[in-house]
């Protein structure tokens, strides 16, 4: 039986905002969820996670750990820092340290997104928000995680709903909206959204049972069209 070892991912969020869950809150903070939301998703994949916990938005601090996680791992893994605010410093550190593959992606929600290289390690730079971190996970670094693990068929299937409801929706960008898909009374797959779509609402994943894939060129969904 060929195997091989636990594929290492190193990961970590950025931010000064960001307090790890039971340290205190000082004014201007919030809790980091990303992190555990990663460590989650990554050990339902069956990588070896490796925490680094939260970076402050400093240039030398993120090098550090970029660092850090590129000679300890096969992958890296971060949130945040990738958008263009002042202090959003992971696309530059990735592009000086190694090679960025790609950056920005016209879709909703996780538009800042980059993809690169430092050293050996292929590095995932999501953005900061809740739900963009886990929907820019699941279709793009899910599968080639797992593909790095050797597995031979990676994609979820993907299936065809009536929308039960309407969806909105702007051309010019793919949009991945969390839903609840059931049976309808005739039998046939019936979707509806799992609440809010806002980035930053983790319900809508934690009840939702699907993505609804809303694709770049499309507009408004009315009820009872296919999706």
């Amino acid at each position: 039986v060929g195997v091989r070892r636990r594929l290492r991912v190193a990961f970590f969020s950025t931010g000064d905002e960001l307090a790890s869950i039971g340290e205190p809150l000082a004014p201007g903070q919030v809790y980091d969820s990303n992190r555990y939301t990663i460590h989650g998703m990554l050990e339902r994949l069956g990588a070896e996670p490796i925490d680094l916990g939260v970076v402050r938005d400093d240039p030398a601090a993120l090098e550090d750990a970029m660092r850090m996680a590129s000679g300890s791992a096969d992958a890296i893994v971060s949130s945040g820092g990738v958008s263009v605010g002042e202090a959003d410093f992971t696309r530059d550190t990735m592009a000086r340290m190694g090679d960025v593959h790609f950056w920005k992606i016209a879709m909703r929600p996780g538009r800042p997104m980059a993809f690169g290289r430092i050293g050996n390690a292929i590095y995932f730079g999501l953005p900061g928000n809740p739900v963009a971190v886990m929907i820019t996970f699941y279709f793009f670094a899910r599968d080639a995680l797992l593909a790095m693990m050797g597995a031979q068929r990676t994609s979820p299937p993907l299936l065809r709903a009536r929308s039960a409801v309407a969806f909105r929706k702007k051309p010019g960008r793919t949009e991945y909206q969390r839903g609840i898909l059931e049976p309808g009374d005739d039998g046939a797959l019936v979707v509806r959204p799992s609440g809010s779509q806002g980035s930053g609402v983790l319900r809508s994943m934690s009840e939702a049972n699907c993505i609804v894939v809303l694709h770049h060129d499309q507009g408004p969904v009315q009820p009872g069209d296919p999706v």
